[in-house]
């Protein structure tokens, strides 16, 4: 980011100042049919909501479908008191997405809610000199955020000591005989069951009990952590310790940068106990169906020890991440292969196959690190390439996208900052990492061309995010093993090389044998729409469509909102991107509990 002189500061506040008592004076006199804000917008400008106008999370763009929204929805939601928010940082120059604009955090209230959002001002200039005199300032970006429902304040900080809790009834149940009790669900279902005991369902379950919201996880796992514990031996987190926190509890400072999976595991053993989260290990979903006339679900569940156990949840939480299901593709003449076929969910340890001889297919993260554990532990390994694959490294090109949090902010001031750029700018801001990345990158990039390894930078060059937020993977983050392959460490063949697979190996089309003790097949999972078909049923699936990546939009599909299935959610993505939107998550079942909006299809009339 490129910040200008602090003594512009003044002059950053006077023109925020001036933009919002324009606002205010806009919706103050604006009636059912009014409102009067010319020139508040530039003509190529976004308005983003996160549920505090709209109760949706949507986009808008441009000064015409702004100002349309925003003349119905400022009068719904009695929207008032527009204002600076002197609690975060003050107003200042930033570029983003390659512009110049001065950026200022903003709080105001609605009838429901208080609310906060981030403007971003630019110039309206009639002579290039007069950039930074020009009095006319009009807003290129309008950030709307929910931030708390009136009446329903988040536990936290509530803690202070009541006449209760300065008693001791030593005859009484403690706090340890309440927690087993609480999860016990003896008496009473909860209202709310996350399916999924990653950084996903922990988020939004912690969230929720903040709002007081009843809330049970359960995870087929049978110890907390081991959707992270049971993972091949070598991994770490790809990026950086001070993006990852969940929320209410960062990891503690002395943690190394790159996190390993086990202290992960550990981790989320804590967060559970410490947050008193209810859990269910070792449980797993057999069915669910959705009583209209009652509005619950009934869902039937089975445990390790093969009992049964059915529950009526108002909501239910899909938090078994962007995925789910393991890909196990169709390739013809694999049957053949006499050896150890898994899938790289199943692969744990290189050391297992020392003085070995192995396959792996697929060039994404996983196929990568399973390649480089294999080679450390003295494995003679053959790559297979089926698709273009994105590489960066590490460091710093992968870790170009989160500047932002290297810039001195607290944690949520970053968080709300990511949240509040729309996605085209979001796209362009991926183009330009992606530029500087591929020209920092440039010496190993042409290494990989010269031994035919396939590369490409994401649609439109956005880069692995958008890698991520579209198909879930594609991308690799080189530790090294990209350097094993240029040096020829590492084999690699390209699919279409292949003739066919053989009881011992694979013939290639010029007539070669790759002998082979074991293929690890690095394909990826299915969408999550496969699960949900297998939970759900086809009529349930079919009505909610597709999930995770755009489409048409400018929001994820189904994530983080109502979908058109009353009751069912979805959330996943990196532990930033849970951390942030499960608290937007949590808000609106909370509001729907409190009967404070209507279900997704009466938002939209």
């Amino acid at each position: 980011m490129q910040t200008h002189k602090t003594s512009d500061s003044n002059d950053c506040r006077m023109h925020v100042l001036n933009w919002i008592l324009r606002f205010n004076q806009a919706y103050s006199e604006c009636g059912p049919r009014t409102f009067d804000a010319d020139g508040l917008f530039l003509e190529e400008s976004f308005w983003r909501d996160m549920l505090s106008l709209t109760w949706l999370i949507q986009t808008f763009s441009g000064t015409e479908d702004i100002l349309a929204n925003l003349k119905k929805y400022v009068v719904k939601e009695k929207f008032c008191n527009l204002q600076i928010d002197e609690k975060a940082s003050p107003p200042q120059w930033v570029n983003r997405a390659g512009v110049d604009s001065i950026e200022a955090v903003i709080e105001f209230e609605t009838k429901d809610a208080r609310c906060r959002g981030i403007i971003r001002l630019c110039p309206v200039i009639k002579k290039p000199e007069d950039k930074r005199k020009n009095h006319h300032w009009s807003a290129w970006t309008f950030f709307t955020a929910i931030d708390a429902l009136k009446g329903c304040k988040e536990q936290l900080g509530l803690n202070q000591p009541t006449n209760q809790s300065y008693s001791r009834d030593f005859h009484g149940p403690n706090w340890l005989d309440r927690r087993v009790l609480a999860q016990q669900y003896d008496h009473h279902d909860p209202t709310v069951l996350v399916i999924g005991g990653g950084q996903a369902g922990l988020s939004v379950a912690a969230r929720l009990n903040q709002l007081d919201v009843d809330t049970l996880i359960i995870d087929r796992n049978l110890r907390v952590g081991d959707n992270w514990r049971k993972r091949y031996h070598a991994l770490t987190l790809h990026n950086q310790l001070h993006v990852n926190h969940l929320p209410y509890m960062p990891f503690p400072p002395t943690w190394p940068t790159y996190i390993p999976k086990d202290m992960l595991a550990l981790w989320f053993e804590t967060y559970v106990a410490a947050m008193e989260l209810n859990f269910w290990s070792g449980c797993e979903v057999i069915s669910a169906e959705y009583d209209e006339a009652c509005q619950h679900w009934q869902v039937e569940l089975l445990n390790s020890d093969s009992t049964k156990r059915t529950i009526l949840p108002r909501h239910v939480i899909m938090a078994t991440g962007v995925s789910g299901i393991p890909n196990w593709p169709d390739i013809e003449t694999l049957s053949a292969f006499q050896g150890t076929v898994i899938h790289s969910s199943q692969y744990h340890d290189g050391g297992d196959w020392s003085g070995k001889r192995a396959i792996v297919v697929g060039c994404g993260n996983s196929g990568h690190d399973i390649s480089q554990d294999l080679y450390s532990s003295g494995a003679k390994v053959t790559m297979i390439q089926r698709s273009p694959s994105l590489i960066v490294n590490i460091e710093p090109s992968a870790q170009f996208p989160y500047k932002l949090y290297d810039e001195g902010k607290s944690t949520d001031e970053c968080d709300f900052i990511t949240s509040s750029m729309p996605t085209p700018l979001v796209k362009e801001a991926h183009r330009q990492f992606t530029k500087a990345a591929r020209e920092n990158d440039r010496p190993l990039l042409d290494s990989l061309k010269k031994i035919g390894f396939k590369l490409d930078f994401g649609e439109e060059e956005t880069g692995w995010q958008f890698k991520y937020l579209t198909r879930g993977g594609g991308y690799y983050f080189n530790v090294g093993c990209s350097d094993l392959l240029a040096e020829g460490k590492i084999d690699l063949v390209q699919y279409d090389q292949i003739n066919k697979f053989i009881k011992n190996g694979m013939m290639l089309a010029d007539g070669r044998h790759i002998d082979a003790d074991i293929i690890v097949l690095a394909t990826g999972y299915k969408p999550q729409e496969f699960l949900i078909k297998k939970i759900f049923g086809e009529d349930i699936a079919a009505s909610i469509g597709p999930i995770w990546g755009f489409g048409d939009g400018q929001e994820l599909r189904n994530m983080y909102c109502q979908t058109k299935q009353p009751g069912l959610w979805f959330i996943a993505g990196s532990f930033a991107q849970c951390r942030i939107n499960s608290k937007y998550l949590a808000l609106q079942i909370k509001a729907l509990e409190e009967r404070l909006i209507p279900p997704q299809e009466q938002l939209k009339l």
